[in-house]
Formats: C-alpha cells, sequence, structure tokens
C-alpha cells in the first residue's frame, strides 16, 4: 500500500468526519440535538486526551523507558477516578459564569483581568505548539513507514496536513458565534474518532498477541529478556520522575485547552462526570492494556535502529498485514486530527476574545450602539479573527516541526506541552478552593512559572538553549518542572497575603469558591434607551434573532410585553454571563461599561451581594419560586396601570377625535351641497364641488369602515377566508397600493424576491389589509432624509412565516411602544387631521383572529414590525369560513 493510497483514504475519512459533523450541527440547529448529548458521547470525547503521542508514541516510550509510559495514564485516571467530584464543581462553576476556555475561567475569577485572560492565552499558545507539530510530526512518520526507497515520501507532506486540518476546524469551529461555544458536529466526530482509534490499536495489540507472539506467556518472557538485556536500566520506578509525569499528566487533563474545552466547556451538565469518572479510566486502561507488547515483539522482531514510535505500523507492515496497517494509520490520524481540531478551535477562541478583539476594540474606539445601517458587523469580526488564529496556531505549530528538524521522539514532545499549561494550575486551583488568592498573585505566580519553564523545558526543546544542570540523582526535566511550580505557587501565596483585591474580584472570589452567581448590585433601574442600545450590541454579536429572543424572554421572565426589560442588576448580571459564552468575561465585562455604561463594583454593593450569597444558602426553593412569581405578577400588574392610565387619559381626545373625524366631512358635504343648488353656478365649479363631495364621503365612509371593522374583530364575528398564496405576490400588491395612496417622497424599497416566493396558508385580504397598513405608516411617518423600506421574509425553524418591514427613520419612541396597537392610542398631535389612529390596533385584531402575531422590533435603527404566521391558521378560522358558506 502506498503513501499516495493512504492519502486518498485519509481525505475519504475527513470527507465522511465531515459530512458526519454537518449532519449532527444540522441537528442541533433544528432542535433535535438530545440523541447526541448523552453521556457516552460525552466521555468518548474526552478522548481527545489520547492524541498522536498515545497512539504511536506510548508505544516508543514503552521502549525506551519501559513501564514509565504507564504515567501518561495514570494521572487522568486518577484525577477522573479519584477527584471526579472536583470536576463536577469546575464545572458548575465554569456554566454559572459561562465560561468559554481556561483563560477566561481564570480571568473571570480574577476580577475579569483582561491583562490576565492575555497571559494565559500566551502561555496556551506556547505550550500546545508542541503538541499541534507532534500531530503533524506523527502523520509524517506514518505515511513515511509506507513508502519506498524507489518513492520517497515528499518533504511538504506536514504543510499540506495542516493545511487540512486547518480547514476543518475553521469550517466547524468557526460557523457561528454560539452564546455557550458549544459545537455539536465536532463533539460527534471526536466521539466516532474515539471508536475508530480504540478499534485500530486493540487490532493490532491482539494480532501482536496472537498472531506474531505466543500469546501473554511469550510476551512475558520476551519482557523479561529485554529487561535483563537492558541492565533494568529504564524498568526502575523513579519517584521523582513518577511523581513529575503523574502530576503532569493529571494537570494536562484540566488545563490543556483542547481538554478544558471538552471536558468543561462541551458538558450540558455537570452529572454526566459521574459515568466518565469509571468510563474514561476504563478506556484509557483499554488504550494502554497492549502497549508493552508492541513494544517487545517489535524490539525483538524489527531491524536495530527502527523508529520504536513507529512500531504499531512495522510489525504488520513487516508480516504482509497491509490492511490491518492501513487501519492502523487511520487510527493515528484520527488520533492526530482529533487533538489539532479542538486544540485549533480552543485556542483560537482564546486569542480572538483575548488579543484580537480587544485589540480591535482599542484601534477604533468606535460607539458599539450604532444603529444597524452604520455599524460594523461584531459577529463577523469575531468569526474572522478565530479564523485567522486556528491558521497561525496550526502555522506555529508546522514552524515548530520545521524548527525541530521532525526527529524528537514524540514522548519528549508531548511533556513539553505538559509542563507549560501546568503553570496555570495553582491559580486554577487557588481560585476555586480559596478567596483569599488575587489577581496579581496569579500574574506573578504564572510569570514566574513560565519563564522557569521557557528557560528550562521549552528552550531547550527547541535546541535553543542546554538543560539546566541539578544535583546529582535528580532528573533534569522533573527537577526542572517542580521548580517551576513550586516558585509559581510559593509566589502566588505570598503575594496574595501581602495584597488586597478591589472589590469586583472579591465579589468574583465569592461567587467561585461557594459555587453560586450573585447579581451585581445597581443603584437604580437605567433607562429603556439603554436597553436598546445593550439589544443592539447583542444584536451585533449574536444576530438580530438570538438577541432579540434573549431579551422577549427575559422581558416574559418581569411580566413585561415587548422586547426591552428593565435593567435590573439581576438582568445586567445575567446578561454579563450570557455575553462572556462568548467573548469571554473580561472582554464581556469591557463591552458592558462602553454600552451599558456599568461601572466598577462599589464596597456597598459587594457587602450587599455577600449578604445575598450567605442567605441564598438557607432560602427554602418553594419560598424562591413564589417571590420570583409574585415579583411577575406585580411587574405585569404595574405595566398594566400605567397603560390603563395612559388609555384613559387619550379616551376622550379619541372620542373628541373620531367627532372631530366625522363632523368635518359632514360640514364640507352640508356646505358644497347647498353651493350646487345655486341655479348660475359655472359648470368647472360644479364638477369641482362635486368632486370634493365626493371625496370627504369617501373619508367618512373609510372611517366608518374602520370602526365596524374593527368592532367586528373584536367580537370574533369576523369571516376569515383561508386560502395558499404566494407570500412575493401578495407583498407587490400591498406596496403598488400603499405606493398609490401614499403620493410625495420617493422611497427605496429593498426586497429578496427569491426569499418572499413562500406558500402561506391564511386569508390574503386580510393579510394584504396589514401589509397595507404598516407600509402605509412608513411611509407616512420615516423622517429619513433618503427614506427607505426593507422587508425581509423567512420560515423559522418551528414553520412560522415572519414578515418584518423595516424603515430607516427615527422610529418610535421608548415611550410609546407599549401604546402602539391600542384603539384608543394616537402617537402624533391628536388635532391632526388625517385618521384616528385604528390602524394598527385593527392590524393587531387581525393578526390574532388569523393565529399570529404583531410586534415592534426596537433596537434595529428605525421602525421595525414583525408579522409572524403560524403554518395554519387555527381551526375558528377554518369553522367560521364553513359556517358562512
Amino acid at each position: 500500500m502506498t503513501p499516495e493510497t493512504l492519502g486518498a483514504a485519509s481525505v475519504v475519512y475527513v470527507a465522511l468526519m465531515f459530512l458526519l459533523a454537518h449532519a449532527a450541527d444540522r441537528a442541533a440547529a433544528a432542535g433535535r440535538w438530545r440523541w447526541m448529548d448523552r453521556p457516552v458521547i460525552y466521555t468518548l470525547s474526552l478522548s481527545v486526551y489520547c492524541s498522536a503521542w498515545t497512539f504511536y508514541g506510548a508505544v516508543g516510550y514503552a521502549t525506551r523507558s519501559g513501564l514509565e509510559f504507564l504515567t501518561i495514564y495514570l494521572g487522568p485516571g486518577i484525577v477522573f477516578a479519584g477527584a471526579w467530584w472536583g470536576l463536577r464543581r469546575l464545572v458548575r462553576v465554569a456554566r454559572l459564569h459561562r465560561v468559554t476556555s481556561i483563560a477566561d475561567l481564570i480571568s473571570s475569577r480574577f476580577g475579569k483581568s483582561a491583562g490576565l485572560a492575555a497571559l494565559v492565552t500566551l502561555i496556551g499558545v506556547l505550550a500546545s505548539t508542541p503538541y499541534i507539530a507532534l500531530q503533524l510530526q506523527s502523520v509524517s512518520m506514518a505515511l513515511s513507514a509506507f513508502a519506498t526507497s524507489g518513492h520517497p515520501l515528499p518533504g511538504s507532506i506536514a504543510l499540506w496536513v495542516a493545511v487540512g486540518l486547518a480547514a476543518f476546524a475553521i469550517l466547524f469551529g468557526t460557523r457561528n458565534l454560539a452564546a455557550n461555544e458549544r459545537h455539536h458536529g465536532v463533539v460527534i466526530a471526536i466521539a466516532v474518532e474515539a471508536v475508530v482509534k480504540l478499534a485500530a490499536f486493540l487490532a493490532v495489540g491482539a494480532y501482536v498477541l496472537w498472531g506474531i507472539a505466543d500469546g501473554p506467556a511469550d510476551v512475558l518472557a520476551r519482557i523479561d529478556r529485554m529487561a535483563v538485556s537492558a541492565g533494568g536500566e529504564g524498568w526502575l520506578i523513579r519517584p521523582d520522575r513518577w511523581f513529575t509525569l503523574i502530576a503532569l499528566s493529571g494537570a494536562a487533563v484540566m488545563v490543556l485547552p483542547r481538554m478544558f474545552h471538552v471536558l468543561v466547556v462541551e458538558a450540558s451538565d455537570e452529572n454526566r462526570l459521574r459515568q466518565a469518572g469509571w468510563a474514561f479510566p476504563a478506556y484509557l486502561a483499554a488504550m494502554s492494556f497492549l502497549v508493552l507488547p508492541i513494544a517487545v515483539v517489535g524490539a525483538d522482531l524489527l531491524p536495530k535502529g527502527s523508529n520504536p514510535d513507529l512500531y504499531v505500523l512495522a510489525l504488520p507492515l513487516s508480516q504482509g498485514r497491509d490492511t490491518l496497517a492501513a487501519l492502523v494509520f487511520l487510527g493515528g490520524f484520527s488520533s492526530a486530527m482529533s487533538m489539532v481540531v479542538v486544540s485549533a478551535i480552543a485556542l483560537s477562541t482564546m486569542m480572538a476574545n483575548h488579543w484580537l478583539v480587544p485589540l480591535w476594540l482599542w484601534l477604533r474606539q468606535t460607539a458599539l450602539s450604532e444603529p444597524a445601517q452604520a455599524r460594523d458587523d461584531l459577529g463577523a469580526l469575531m468569526l474572522n479573527a478565530r479564523r485567522l488564529a486556528i491558521v497561525s496556531v496550526i502555522g506555529a505549530g508546522w514552524l515548530y516541526h520545521r524548527m525541530t528538524g521532525g526527529t524528537t521522539a514524540l514522548a519528549a514532545m508531548g511533556t513539553v506541552a505538559f509542563s507549560g499549561m501546568a503553570q496555570v494550575l495553582p491559580a486554577m486551583i487557588a481560585g476555586l478552593i480559596w478567596r483569599g488568592a488575587t489577581r496579581r498573585g496569579a500574574i506573578a505566580g504564572i510569570v514566574a512559572g513560565a519563564l522557569i519553564w521557557g528557560r528550562a523545558v521549552f528552550l531547550p526543546s527547541l535546541g535553543l538553549a542546554a538543560p539546566p544542570a541539578f544535583p546529582a540523582g535528580i532528573d533534569a526535566f522533573a527537577g526542572a518542572v517542580l521548580l517551576a511550580l513550586a516558585v509559581n505557587l510559593l509566589l502566588l501565596v505570598l503575594t496574595s497575603l501581602m495584597d488586597f483585591p478591589d472589590p469586583t474580584e472579591r465579589l468574583q472570589a465569592l461567587s467561585f469558591v461557594h459555587a453560586i452567581a450573585p447579581d451585581a448590585a445597581a443603584s437604580e433601574t437605567a433607562p429603556a434607551v439603554q436597553a436598546e442600545a445593550l439589544l443592539t450590541l447583542a444584536g451585533r454579536i449574536w444576530g438580530n434573532e438570538h438577541a432579540l429572543e434573549v431579551f422577549r424572554k427575559a422581558a416574559e421572565d418581569q411580566g413585561k410585553s415587548g422586547y426591552l426589560p428593565d435593567l435590573t442588576p439581576r438582568f445586567l448580571a445575567g446578561f454579563e454571563r450570557h455575553l462572556a459564552g462568548t467573548v469571554g468575561a473580561a472582554t464581556a465585562s469591557a463591552l458592558m461599561a462602553r454600552v451599558g455604561g456599568r461601572g466598577s463594583v462599589t464596597v456597598a454593593d459587594l457587602m450587599e451581594v455577600a449578604g445575598e450569597a450567605s442567605r441564598a444558602r438557607e432560602d427554602n426553593r418553594r419560598l424562591e419560586i413564589t417571590s420570583a412569581e409574585l415579583a411577575r405578577t406585580a411587574a405585569m400588574l404595574r405595566e398594566s396601570n400605567e397603560k390603563l392610565t395612559t388609555l384613559s387619559a387619550q379616551k376622550d381626545a379619541f372620542l373628541g377625535q373620531i367627532s372631530h373625524e366625522l363632523r368635518t366631512p359632514m360640514t364640507s358635504i352640508r356646505a358644497f351641497s347647498e353651493i350646487l343648488m345655486e341655479p348660475d353656478l359655472p359648470t368647472g365649479d360644479r364638477a369641482r364641488f362635486a368632486g370634493i363631495i365626493q371625496d370627504e364621503a369617501c373619508r367618512m365612509t373609510r372611517l366608518l369602515d374602520d370602526l365596524l371593522d374593527l368592532s367586528v374583530l373584536e367580537a370574533g364575528r369576523a369571516q376569515l377566508k383561508p386560502g395558499v398564496v404566494n407570500l412575493h405576490d401578495l407583498i407587490g400588491r400591498a406596496l403598488a397600493a400603499a405606493g398609490a395612496s401614499a403620493t410625495g417622497r420617493e422611497f427605496a424599497i429593498r426586497r429578496n424576491p427569491v426569499a418572499e416566493h413562500l406558500p402561506v396558508i391564511t386569508d390574503p385580504d386580510r393579510l394584504l389589509q396589514v401589509l397595507i397598513n404598516v407600509i402605509s405608516n412608513a411611509r407616512k411617518y420615516c423622517d429619513a432624509s433618503e427614506p427607505a423600506i426593507r422587508i425581509d421574509t423567512r420560515r423559522n425553524p418551528q414553520g412560522w412565516t415572519e414578515i418584518d418591514i423595516h424603515d430607516n427613520g427615527s422610529g418610535i419612541g421608548p415611550e410609546n411602544r407599549a401604546l402602539i396597537f391600542e384603539k384608543f392610542a394616537r402617537l402624533d398631535d391628536p388635532s391632526r387631521a388625517g385618521g384616528a389612529g385604528l390602524g394598527l390596533a385593527i392590524c393587531k385584531e387581525i393578526m390574532d383572529f388569523l393565529g399570529g402575531t404583531i410586534a415592534y422590533l426596537p433596537g434595529q435603527g428605525g421602525a421595525c414590525f414583525r408579522i409572524a404566521l403560524p403554518p395554519r391558521p387555527p381551526r375558528r378560522a377554518e369553522n367560521t369560513e364553513n359556517a358562512a358558506g
């Protein structure tokens, strides 16, 4: 089997994973994701820990160092089996604060520090670069095992592998901005790859154990002979190295960016760690069980000088088992692929949230709440920043691979990454269990530990420095790692003891240590204008639909209608956490300060929150629910009372306006009728006065029709006639009718004709009436110098048809939005002629009867109305039609 054939097989394999991930993403978008949100999928996704290091490098590690390879598996096994309760608490805290990465967790704990987040991101990039290089090297080495002397492997193979993996990571890690950073498609692909690599490793191990060797007894005899021939060197347990490597591998399963992502960010809840507590160690045991047989049989049978990292491939090839060797190659490729993709996604999130986007915000200094027509798309900016970061991360791994010459043992490259990321472990653990840990202490510890690691471990791995010398009997690597961690922890403790954190940091410490999510205090509720600015910001990051849904649910929880909740302390804290799930805690805090005007936390606020947190642990759940219900009811009553008070004041004005609207045409009709009775009236004047009488009669008829129409709709006596109609044709008729009745200024009409071709089942005449009214209002009240109307149509996932009619004027003020659909309300001067303000009230009644809704959407940069129709009209409409027939 040639490398070209394997390359083609790899492309096909990646394509299958692509289709699988795409199908999973589509299912998740449609709400059919529960089948993939199972504990077994979560447990299998944790196998991303088993990269090419454990697939290829573990055998090479065992050949070179004997039983020391077990430290790779013992650390994670101990953490999951013996401390799963601690991992559950980590997941709980991370979910409370919508954490997106290890850098986000640490920065959020220590006062949402942007500088600390950037520092941890730098450590993560430096530590992960050797590990990504390891994966590229493993694929190159595996392909080289299939190459012959007549067909050498191209030197650029690692580059092409990097390009392919970067493309996969970009396609499924940066398709959209999720509010919780979960990637269902990638997780499903990783779970399948976990099965592939385990099956491949067990297959080659079983073949070696029973197909080449004569079973376990033969393998044990070979192990004894190898240990004797090596004089026991490498097979002895060295306490310093074993302790260090077990501690590092245990730390790695929590702090490596890719492991934190699948362990914490992708976890839907903490309870699935109960199963992972025994299932993941079992998976590791299965991966490690046959490492020694492959190592000792390979050392016996393969030529001297063979690369031990490739024994897992070279053994089946030496026996002519090309099919088995191809399966093993795909298993190793799966290991490398899953590791690189998840690492790239995790690191790109960190780099974009804590490097690129803050830098962009600092350089631009723009107003983040500009209207839609003038704003930059922050969502697109963040996605492009992540794509750039993915290319940079994988490119850095390829450069590291080139600089090291691709000759370093895989296991050695892995320990470089483990020891680098371990420098953030003291800050993470201290932040979760010790309220006294401070930001300055964390920074001092991480910087000192990272500098020691860089000089003693990272630079020597590149050949740029010599390893440090330690007293005899102390391993150089173990000594460097323990020294770095000891200095790190010491500075963290000493600096924290001498430091005094600010209120924000103390607030976060209280939340993390006690695993609660307190609401930040605020002196008063912010105005609705500020709420609209936050809605605009959310729309720029999440997209308009998701932002509107978040604000609508928040308003509903407060007992309010519409899309603008009160900016209470609870809402602001929840919104900031929701925002942090996309951009990270530090960036979310900065955005809230700039857009929401939310300043720093005061000591009084901190004391208030601390008191609330203490009482929260003692409150009964039933009382909390009752209190929430009462608060919603009170808010609803308050809103209703305010609306009724306003409507009561406007009712008299409405009746006076109706009288005026009826009296005016009647007076004109009477006056001009008397003039027409004059016998000597010129013919031209007679025709002109007759036209005036006709116009005034039509005007009065329209008003009476509106009143009768509203009365019939409110009484439920309307006769609706459902039918199938093309939405595009209906919108065209509405635009023509509204344009003919509102001549004057020229309007730019922006439509998407392709998207409008949607069949809808409704009463076309009634829906046309609504469309004409809304479009006519837009033409009448839009005050833009270059007026324009945009019409957007879509079919949402629930099957509803949505029509957004949006003008570019100044919109409707927040103080008037609650009244626009009321029949007694007019937002302009009631003394003006031109209608009684019944149009939108009739529209609301029509949409209610059609089973749909009409709503005003705030934060769109102008007046925007959404008309929503159900897949089918309610039965009452059909029954009315039948009764009418």
